[in-house]
């Protein structure tokens, strides 16, 4: 049984026992020079205690648990009433056995056995002389052993040194028990009335704080002085501990007295504010911020610097100008969700069935996007991939960010790019300011409510700069995830971490991103749609949405495939679907019209309809047209809105071997035609075209629609072509469409851009693509269904571009040249 304090004298009341008990309260010299006379058994029953020791004199309660124990405290209290009493060397052994126990014990008597409620047994036992086993005999049914008595060596009875050691442990242990709250004040009385020096010593030993092992040092060593020492020397410990205990609380009082004297102060500082303030007081907005903060989930750093904070807009009058910006501040970090996340759901299968709902097509990026949500949920930390989705307009690149925060169950941000040219739109401004505010980051972030949301930074690529900063600069911090787990926004002052934000950007084009902070982004490419892909766009998602919008259903209108794609090939030309959209709002707005206005119509929307209702087609010109003019050649283009086709026209006139080009071209197209035109100069006899030509005429090229620039490489073989045909008045071969750029070598180089230039071909009733011979993989990235009824012809060299685009007939009304 251990003791939790040093003098446990109020552990035991002697009141407890009857006179006949033989109890010695205190034991006298005269009553330990009795009990030295005393013979001791030659074999003893041994009862192992698991977690004290006792000492001859002392009385202790043990309380008896295991079987052994009972029995043997049972046989010996109806028989001498004399044990041997030995600590365990390990307290977990549960049976021990003669080498688990300490050679070295203390001869007990029984003075009391109790029967407690919990069938344990208590029994009281007063310790007589130490013993050493000598040999275990029996351990069933209990352990019983032969004794020896182990004498204890005494100094004389004048030494001077044994009497100062004496009355140092009696000083000791009176000024312990006066400095101890836990120890009675009856207790020193006790210390005082003890005549014998050895008990002295067996008692204090026996009630201080130590060990097991440390007490059985202090029974084993035979000599009572070095005992006295060792003692001594660890009632000093005891009482060090005992004065830095003191010491600490006393500290923690004086701080609460502090506390208490700060807060007198804050409430005289709170009625004179009031009267300064005409009533207006600020000490409910401190204790409702004060509240607030309990809850927030902020580390030390952050809650240190929002206490100190709080201080200062504490002493502050509400009345000046500082005071307001100060609580915008703390409202701010109040609002701001620190630590407070979102549980993700990843279920995948889930996640792909929201994609498939929300995008029609869009196959290889929905594939990309759950392979990126699978790697989040394989690494189990939150922290997410910093996407770019990058493609044409109206392609539902946006749309594609709010199906993926869906899918994870995280808020959906977004945030529009596009024109930003001022730094602290990102940042913040610094308080200092006037109207300072936090940047949008932060503001989003605080909007959503939780650290972890779905963070759309649309149009990212429109981002522009100006004397205000570089806002592009800004965004590196937040889109670098090694920096952005400490954001530092300069409204804030401190870090913020945005590393657990899922940011997809959204680009129309890659060229005018920053290239630092294009290289932190995993770039997926969203290509357009096909005509296919828009029809059923249009009957899934764009006509049930304009219905709705319009308080209409699909009882009121009708638009069959055939007439959809008639909208989509006469009406709109772009990769995406929102010209589409707007034309199907159209046909919508007709008809909820004449139901406005009880008119009949035709609920089933025919080739007629779209016609009233959207005039003619608009957009044939990008169809192909025909090979009977020598130097007509079909060309494929790339631009923001997607593919597209364009034409190269060239034309001969009388004159000395000038060329000159029209089309507001670029300086790179420029180029592109004078490679060319050397090229075939270089080439003549080779190509089948008469030398004497380019001196005698004057060459001219034009790319029609001259209102929009044009510029880049891919349109080198479509010139080379033009020019073969136009100098050797041969057709280009029927319903064919080229891009790739060429050398002076003769080489033809891969270009960009191919699945929308893919798309615009298809869109021009193309049947057959020229494309260099790299481009192949690009082709082979594509699915089958973009590519039917299309014809690819790969080349590498100039010479097989002229052999797969001329053929041997001449054009109509052609000239001798």
């Amino acid at each position: 049984m251990k003791k939790s304090s040093l003098l446990g004298l109020d552990s035991l009341s002697l009141q407890d026992f009857d006179e006949n008990s033989e109890l010695i309260p205190l034991m006298t010299p005269e009553d330990e020079e009795e009990i030295n006379k005393e013979k001791l058994p030659e074999t003893l029953p041994i009862l192992s205690l698991r977690n004290t020791v006792l000492f001859p004199g002392v009385v202790i309660p043990i309380t008896a648990g295991r079987d052994k124990s009972i029995k043997l405290i049972n046989d010996a209290n109806k028989g001498s009433k004399v044990i041997g009493v030995v600590a365990q060397k390990d307290e977990s052994v549960e049976d021990p056995k003669a080498g688990d126990i300490h050679e070295t014990g203390t001869v007990a008597r029984i003075l009391r056995v109790l029967k407690m409620p919990d069938g344990n047994t208590t029994v009281i036992i007063q310790g007589k002389k130490r013993f050493k086993v000598a040999e275990v005999i029996t351990e069933e049914p209990y352990m019983n052993a032969t004794i020896r008595e182990v004498p204890e060596a005494k100094p004389a009875k004048e030494n001077k040194e044994f009497d100062a050691i004496i009355d140092s442990i009696k000083e000791l242990a009176l000024q312990i028990i006066k400095d101890s709250p836990n120890i009675p004040s009856e207790a020193s009385f006790a210390i005082k009335n003890i005549e014998s020096n050895s008990f002295l010593i067996n008692f204090v030993s026996s009630n201080m704080n130590l060990s097991v092992k440390e007490k059985q040092l202090l029974l084993e060593n035979n000599d009572l002085k070095e005992r006295a020492l060792a003692t001594l020397k660890y009632m000093n410990l005891e009482f060090q501990k005992l004065e830095l205990k003191n010491d600490i609380q006393l500290k923690v009082q004086s701080d609460m007295s502090q506390q208490q004297r700060e807060y007198f102060l804050h409430q005289q500082m709170k009625t004179i504010q009031e009267e300064l303030g005409g009533g207006v007081s600020s000490g409910e907005e401190v204790e409702e911020m004060r509240t607030r903060a309990k809850t927030k989930k902020w580390d030390d750093k952050v809650a240190a610097h929002f206490k100190k904070e709080l201080a200062k807009m504490q002493r502050m009058n509400p009345q000046v100008a500082e005071y307001s910006i100060q609580r915008n501040y703390l409202d701010l970090f109040l609002d701001l969700p620190w630590n407070d996340f979102s549980k993700d759901k990843f279920d995948l299968k889930r996640a792909k069935k929201i994609l498939d709902r929300d995008h029609y097509g869009l196959d290889d990026v929905k594939q990309r996007i759950i392979e990126h949500l699978a790697v989040i949920k394989l690494r189990k930390d939150m922290k997410s991939p910093i996407l770019c989705l990058y493609g044409p307009p109206g392609v539902g690149k946006t749309s594609l960010g709010k199906s993926i925060a869906e899918a994870l169950g995280r808020e959906y941000v977004r945030m529009s790019l596009g024109g930003l040219r001022d730094e602290a739109e990102i940042r913040g401004h610094r308080k200092t300011y006037i109207g300072a505010m936090p940047g949008r980051i932060l503001q989003s972030l605080k909007k959503a409510g939780t650290a972890n949301p779905v963070f759309v930074l649309d149009e990212i690529d429109k981002l522009s700069n100006s004397h205000q900063g570089d806002p592009s600069s800004a965004m590196l911090e937040v889109l670098d995830p090694e920096q952005n787990s400490a954001f530092y926004d300069n409204f804030l002052e401190m870090g913020f971490d945005l590393s657990k934000v899922m940011f997809i950007a959204t680009s129309n084009s890659l060229s005018t991103i920053q290239p630092a902070l294009r290289d932190r982004m995993e770039i997926i490419n969203v290509t357009g749609y096909t005509i296919e892909e828009k029809v059923e766009i249009a009957k899934r998602h764009l006509l049930p949405k304009q219905l709705k919008e319009h308080g209409l259903t699909d009882k009121h209108l009708k638009i069959g495939k055939p007439q959809l794609e008639k909208i989509v090939e006469g009406y709109t030309r772009e990769s995406g679907v929102r010209s589409l959209e707007k034309q199907i709002a159209k046909m919508v707005r007709y008809a909820a019209k004449n139901i406005a206005m009880e008119e009949a119509y035709d609920v089933k929307v025919s080739n007629e309809d779209i016609i009233t209702v959207l005039g003619g087609p608009k957009l044939e010109r990008d169809k192909y047209e025909n090979n009977n003019v020598a130097g007509v050649v079909t060309g494929l283009a790339w631009t923001r809105v997607g593919g597209d086709i364009l034409f190269i026209e060239s034309i001969l006139s009388k004159g000395k071997g000038a060329m000159t080009i029209t089309g507001n071209l670029g300086k790179v197209m420029k180029e592109s035609a004078t490679i060319a035109m050397e090229y075939i100069k270089a080439n003549a006899e080779e190509l089948g075209v008469n030398p004497e030509v380019f001196a005698k005429y004057n060459v001219h090229i034009h790319v029609p629609e001259g209102a929009t620039p044009k510029d880049g490489p891919s349109a080198g073989v479509t010139m080379l072509t033009s020019l073969v045909s136009l100098f050797t008045q041969r057709k280009v071969k029927k319903s064919l469409a080229m891009t790739g750029e060429i050398t002076l070598r003769g080489k033809v180089l891969p270009v960009g851009g191919i699945k929308e230039k893919i798309l615009a071909a298809k869109r021009a009733r193309i049947k057959e693509i020229l494309l260099c011979e790299d481009n192949r993989r690009d082709i082979e990235e594509i699915k089958p269904d973009y590519l039917k009824g299309l014809t690819f012809h790969y080349v590498s060299e100039m010479k097989d571009v002229i052999d797969i685009a001329i053929t041997n007939s001449k054009v109509k009304n052609y000239k001798k040249l």
